[in-house]
């Protein structure tokens, strides 16, 4: 079976690299997934999770935005494709209880903001941080 090169980086490491027979992830345009000897192209990941299908298994990512990129690996010919995300972490390590805890503050924070002058900015961080949590709570349900 064809292979290719996958890799999820995020600014502070590289999560997972190895060959994969498939990558499927989100991006503005909708679900999409990459395979072996796939056309070069670069695009968004909206958040969701990221899937990299392996002869091992299946690796999944809650990934919380960012971009991908597809191409020839100059070395050895063979397509590369590769997440960059700002955020994102494992599926299997999500801690469940730290995720419920952020989604509780967030609704508290939003509940208490809501029709105040001048709080706009308070709001969207909120929502922002409501957003991450739910993420990693369906991430961490698959």
């Amino acid at each position: 079976m064809a292979t290719m090169k996958v890799e999820i980086v995020t600014p502070e490491a590289a999560l997972w690299a190895g060959e994969a027979t498939a990558l499927i992830a989100r991006s503005s345009d909708g679900e999409f997934t990459i395979l072996p000897q796939h056309t070069a192209t670069v695009g968004d990941i909206v958040p969701g999770v990221v899937r990299v299908e392996t002869s091992e298994g299946e690796f999944s990512f809650a990934v919380h935005g960012g971009y991908f990129q597809v191409g020839p690996d100059d070395v050895e010919g063979v397509t590369r494709a590769t997440v960059l995300a700002g955020v994102a972490e494992k599926t299997s390590e999500i801690d469940v209880a730290r995720a419920q805890a952020a989604k509780e503050a967030a609704e508290a924070e939003l509940a208490t903001t809501r029709g105040e002058p001048g709080e706009h900015a308070t709001q969207l961080l909120a929502q922002a941080a409501l957003e991450r949590a739910e993420l990693r709570l369906q991430a961490a349900s698959r």
